[in-house]
């Protein structure tokens, strides 16, 4: 496992965007595949995205498809995901994950369900849409 910190969380109004931050403090080369998941009050586990880190190839849910973006920091082992025209039901704790493997495979035809299934996990950071 490899140690994730998540940060950028906070509170936004549907409609408007946000940025969350993942690093690892060890080297993540391992570990190729980085993503994140989220999980709601009262709901289960749902991935969002995952990045084949150092490729930049990119898989996302349906959910979220055209409206966040995950990506690669310059600074080594950072993954950012960008979150743009967000709803309420957005509202969530995001959590950094990371696994070795293909990343496709882990997010395939829109469904991330694997996601929240990663080895190595984030203490999350907390996201909230309203008005």
């Amino acid at each position: 496992q490899v140690p994730l910190v998540e940060s950028g969380g906070g509170s936004v109004q549907p409609g408007g965007s946000l940025k969350l931050s993942c690093s690892a403090s060890e080297d993540t080369l391992y570990y190729n595949c980085m993503g994140w998941f989220r999980q709601a009050p009262g709901k289960e586990r749902e991935g969002v995205a995952v990045i084949y880190y150092g490729v930049g190839a990119a898989y996302y849910a349906d959910s979220v498809k055209g409206r966040f973006t995950i990506s690669q920091g310059p600074a080594k082992n950072t993954v950012y995901l960008q979150m743009n025209a967000v709803k309420p039901e957005d509202t969530a704790i995001y959590y950094c994950a990371a696994e070795h493997g293909a990343c496709r495979e882990y997010c395939s035809g829109g469904d991330c369900s694997t996601v929240p299934n990663f080895g190595s996990r984030g203490q999350g950071t907390q996201v909230t849409v309203s008005s």
